[in-house]
């Protein structure tokens, strides 16, 4: 298990192979990686604010949880924080099981329960000025399957 909180960005294949060095009990490797989306064409940034300590205890938790409810061999956060530009990657998680089903499983749980129980505070800033962005209806609606 691991969780990761940090401003610079991460190497996806890196992560991921490193996630399996030397394991060969994995059958299934899922992951997921997040993007700093412009759904309007005017975001010029996204900021992500957190509490250290708090956060990694709380994604930690997270995590956890999966590894209670899946036979996992081995899971990763990694979260940014910081401005973020459209386009740029923003997360990741990975899920690595015997077998996909707990694989693929593990990752969705850990994508739902990011969105909406990560303790990060986000902020938009477009062309109109700066809000601050809540959790989705729909991402709320999605914890409802676990």
């Amino acid at each position: 298990m691991a969780v990761r909180v940090q401003r610079e960005d991460f190497d996806l294949g890196a992560e991921l192979a490193a996630l399996r060095e030397g394991r060969t009990d994995i059958g299934a490797l899922v992951s997921f990686s997040g993007l700093v989306r412009d759904d309007t064409g005017d975001l010029q940034a996204l900021e992500l604010e957190h509490y250290p300590g708090m956060t990694e205890k709380a994604l930690a938790e997270i995590e956890s949880e999966a590894h209670r409810r899946w036979d996992l061999n081995a899971t990763l956060i990694v979260h940014r924080f910081g401005p973020l530009e459209p386009g740029e990657q923003i997360m990741m998680v990975a899920a690595a099981s015997p077998h996909r089903k707990a694989a693929f499983e593990a990752a969705d749980f850990l994508m739902d329960f990011l969105k909406s129980r990560a303790p990060f505070w986000k902020k938009e800033t477009g062309t109109d000025g700066a809000k601050w962005v809540d959790a989705k209806e729909d991402d709320e609606a999605a914890l409802k399957r676990w």
